[in-house]
């Protein structure tokens, strides 16, 4: 993408990048990235409270239990197709009817469903509004990597999980912790709808850049096959469908942890409920600041080798020192703080990978988001299902060193993640400095 002169600048001089541009986000869409964040706050008000007041509503747990499965289905099945629609329709409009599902669900949910106490008008609202966020949320990732230079996509994409996780979980659970007591439960959704439409407000009024308000699939590309594409994606580009493997490896942990670690921490190393929900969140913090230095990081040392081995080898490393050194430690809070913590930073060493796999299919950068995308979704199952398998059978000690293994494969298979060369330039009788050549075919986008 050729970026334009400022015509006001004077003759013979650069423009200097304005902070913004040097902290990585790009200047054009900054609006966005805070419509996101108010955004995910929003949706993630709910994240710390809804199921014990769905319960406390007289719903049980198994029907709670499905209810949250069906919203979890709904939204891998909307990141999947966030990047495809945005090929085919433009972000913007994909995160207009993200924002669209969500608001309007929400409505019948709080005003309709849950005053009725109906479950099954529940299980539609509040299932069928799971297809809202991916659209919204992954509609502007796919737009961050459609308009920002390959030498700053790595910062820029570190930026947009820096606000998508600050808002869910982190942000929205303590906002509920302060409303909650004050509003109550019911009035804390309703508030939570305020803060959607406003973070929507802000990204899709204030952000004025152009690329990403028209399709990018290519010019004739029909919208079948450009839906069909973004599954057959992964089979037509061999390392499409190894980055969507390695991106469900990225958080199968994650997911799987919070299925077994709670009872561990509790039962097995004496450590209280707070205790835990302290070192949870600590977790998250640390992922959330990580996010913004490692996206620096791939810009400067190579995407890949930042996923591979921060990622990978240092998720490996730091999932067995998680067991071990709380095992060794018992309850000490300082030591398992300092652990979950380096469990947090290194899981942010895959930030680049959102940067890579678009790079991989110039063409295509929202079929290749749409794999990747796959792949977190995937990974809300895969992590459970391998805590189910085994955990029985190896014990907590097995799994974790089944999730480390995991880590070092993925580590492996993010060394075929190699980028296309850039196309040779036609030949013609033109001279051309050689250092203007040679800076031209150099920098972060050889990784």
């Amino acid at each position: 993408m050729t970026v334009p002169s400022n015509p006001a600048s004077p003759p013979g001089r650069t423009a200097r990048p304005n902070l913004l541009d040097r902290v990585g986000i790009p200047k054009a869409l900054s609006w966005g990235f805070l419509g996101v964040l108010i955004f995910m706050i929003g949706d993630g008000v709910e994240s710390g409270f809804l199921s014990p007041y769905l319960i406390s509503e007289g719903i049980s747990k198994e029907r709670v239990a499905l209810l949250f499965t069906v919203y979890g289905v709904t939204a891998s099945i909307s990141a999947w197709f966030s990047g495809a629609l945005s090929d085919l329709w433009g972000p913007r409009r994909v995160m207009l009817l993200g924002f669209g599902i969500w608001a309007a669900l929400q409505v019948v949910l709080l005003g309709l469903a849950l005053p009725a106490h109906h479950y099954w008008l529940i299980m539609v609202s509040y299932g069928l509004r799971g297809f809202g966020y991916p659209l919204f949320a992954y509609g502007f990732l796919v737009w961050v990597t459609a308009v920002t230079p390959r030498h700053r996509l790595g910062s820029a994409v570190g930026w947009f999980w820096f606000a998508f996780t600050g808002g869910l979980p982190t942000l929205g659970s303590l906002v509920a912790s302060f409303t909650v007591p004050w509003l109550g439960t019911y009035r804390t959704l309703w508030f939570s709808l305020v803060l959607v439409v406003a973070g929507a407000l802000i990204a899709l009024l204030l952000v004025r850049e152009p690329v990403g308000r028209s399709r990018l699939a290519p010019a004739g590309e029909r919208p079948v096959a450009t839906l069909l594409g973004s599954l057959s994606i992964v089979w037509r580009n061999p390392r499409i469908g190894t980055g969507a493997v390695v991106r469900t490896i990225n958080t199968a942990a994650q997911f799987g942890f919070l299925v077994f670690l709670p009872v561990f921490f509790t039962d097995t190393l004496g450590f209280s409920l707070t205790d835990w929900l302290r070192l949870l969140s600590a977790m998250f913090a640390t992922n959330i600041f990580f996010n913004l230095l490692f996206g620096l990081v791939g810009d400067r040392l190579g995407w890949q080798r930042t996923v591979a081995w921060f990622g990978g080898v240092g998720c490996a490393v730091t999932t067995l020192l998680l067991y071990y050194g709380t095992v060794a430690s018992g309850d000490n809070f300082v030591l398992a703080m300092v652990l979950v913590s380096l469990f947090g930073a290194t899981l942010a060493g895959y930030v680049p990978l959102s940067a890579l796999m678009p790079s991989l299919a110039p063409d295509h950068k929202g079929q290749a988001m749409s794999a990747l995308n796959l792949g977190a979704g995937a990974s809300t199952f895969v992590g459970p299902a391998v805590v189910g398998l085994f955990l029985g059978p190896l014990g907590v000690q097995g799994v974790m060193w089944i999730f480390a293994g995991l880590y070092l494969a993925s580590a492996a298979m993010t060394l075929f993640l190699t980028l296309p060369e850039p196309a040779a330039p036609p030949r013609d009788t033109t001279a051309v400095p050689a250092r203007g050549r040679a800076e031209s075919v150099s920098g972060p986008e050889r990784v």
